[in-house]
């Protein structure tokens, strides 16, 4: 299978959230990646945007649901909102949706801060593995992987999509 450009998606990608904030009358949303993939997606698309103005980071290490099981990743770092979160329309960036477990911790660490006035979840990829019923507003591009696959985001510049077979020894 052949993984899809970066850097052909965010174009298109950029459009669909333009159109998607027009529908809804979102003038002024607020620009949050999840570490550390969605960070790196997110640049790229204010870039692409054309957009200036300060954008949030979000790790969320310590919100996972399997942090019991797997523990702390190494490299936590604290989350950055250098904006109000209460009454604010949010745009949430991640970059591959898988069983929608990184997003359900985002929207619980983002709750902490304040209750959002909306929350669009934009992502490069869809891997079609959900396990919560999560779903994107604007998306790359979806994919179907088999049970052993995985896609992983390498960047920051320029942005590539590797594929990691889990079954193959390393």
């Amino acid at each position: 299978m052949t993984l899809p450009n970066p850097a052909e998606l965010l174009p298109r990608m950029a459009s669909d959230l333009q159109a998607h904030l027009k529908a809804r009358n979102i003038d002024e949303p607020r620009y949050i990646g999840i570490r550390t993939g969605g960070v790196w997606v997110a640049q790229a698309l204010l870039e692409q945007l054309g957009e200036k103005g300060p954008m949030g980071t979000l790790d969320v290490s310590f919100y996972r649901d399997d942090f019991t099981q797997s523990g702390l990743h190494p490299q936590v770092r604290p989350s950055a909102l250098p904006f109000e979160i209460e009454g604010q329309h949010l745009v949430l960036i991640d970059d591959v949706l898988m069983s929608g477990r990184t997003v359900r911790a985002a929207l619980n660490e983002l709750f902490d801060y304040g209750r959002p006035a909306s929350v669009t979840l934009v992502c490069l990829l869809d891997l079609n593995a959900r396990e919560l019923p999560v779903r994107p507003d604007v998306v790359g591009a979806t994919l179907s992987l088999g049970a052993t696959e995985r896609v992983k985001l390498l960047g920051p510049a320029p942005l590539t999509l590797e594929r990691q077979d889990l079954a193959s020894p390393a």
